[in-house]
């Protein structure tokens, strides 16, 4: 065999394995590339649960607020009333003056507890999302202990719906008519101390299912928003 015979077997032979070699490298780089995806997309998914849990637990709930920060607990009957509200909703106000006696009777009877829920769907219904300002407002009230007395006196003076709603001052003004400070509770206000509980709170509710107010809740079952509801409901679960 000649020479060149040889040499042009050497050729194929040289060409597969750098076809092979070519190919090696071609799967060490795509593997390197997909390896370097994964590390992002784990990273990504980390960063998001992180963010997530960050957004989630971001609120300072005030003094007498339940374990879950989703609502304001008034007294300590066996009996759990789940009451949501939106200090703008006409029929809320409306409820208050027609069930709120009943309401705290079943307290101070030491039949139920009441767990109010001061959410903000409303904020549409004014130019100043005076839902969202009024709900922060109450945690401002809950946490020097005097929630139910401020939530009162706001359905009390609530203000038309498609306006401004109360004014800031006007919150604190509010405030001080149920004996708590001025000075203290403005600075509550001004910081926004409990706006971030106020989404909290307004999430959760949508979360759990509540979509309008006001809604009512004996033992964890939804029940007509009437004092006459409200009490056989309370009786017949134990209180």
């Amino acid at each position: 065999m000649t020479d060149r015979n040889r040499k042009g077997q050497r050729r194929p032979a040289r060409v597969v394995r750098e076809q092979m070699a070519r190919e090696r490298r071609r799967k060490r780089t795509l593997w390197t590339s997909v390896g370097a995806v994964i590390v992002l997309i784990i990273a990504g998914l980390i960063g998001w649960g992180v963010s997530t849990a960050q957004d989630a637990g971001d609120f300072t709930p005030p003094a007498g607020a339940n374990p879950e920060g989703t609502g304001i607990v008034v007294g300590s009957g066996p009996v759990n009333i789940d009451v949501y509200e939106d200090f703008i909703c006409p029929i809320c106000r409306e409820f208050e003056q027609q069930a709120g006696e009943t309401l705290d009777r079943l307290v101070a009877e030491g039949k139920a507890r009441v767990t109010y829920h001061p959410v903000a769907f409303l904020d549409r219904f004014s130019s100043t999302e005076y839902s969202t300002r009024s709900s922060a407002a109450s945690g401002c009230a809950a946490q020097s202990g005097k929630f139910r007395e401020y939530a009162e006196a706001l359905f009390d003076r609530q203000p038309p719906e498609g306006g401004p709603g109360l004014s800031d001052e006007q919150l604190v003004e509010v405030a001080g008519s149920v004996g708590l400070g001025r000075d203290s509770f403005r600075n509550c206000v001004e910081e926004n101390t409990f706006e971030k509980w106020t989404e909290h709170v307004t999430e959760e509710a949508a979360r759990a299912g509540v979509t309008g107010t006001p809604t009512v809740l004996v033992a964890g079952n939804r029940v007509a928003a009437s004092p006459e509801a409200i009490t056989a409901a309370v009786a017949a679960a134990g209180g």
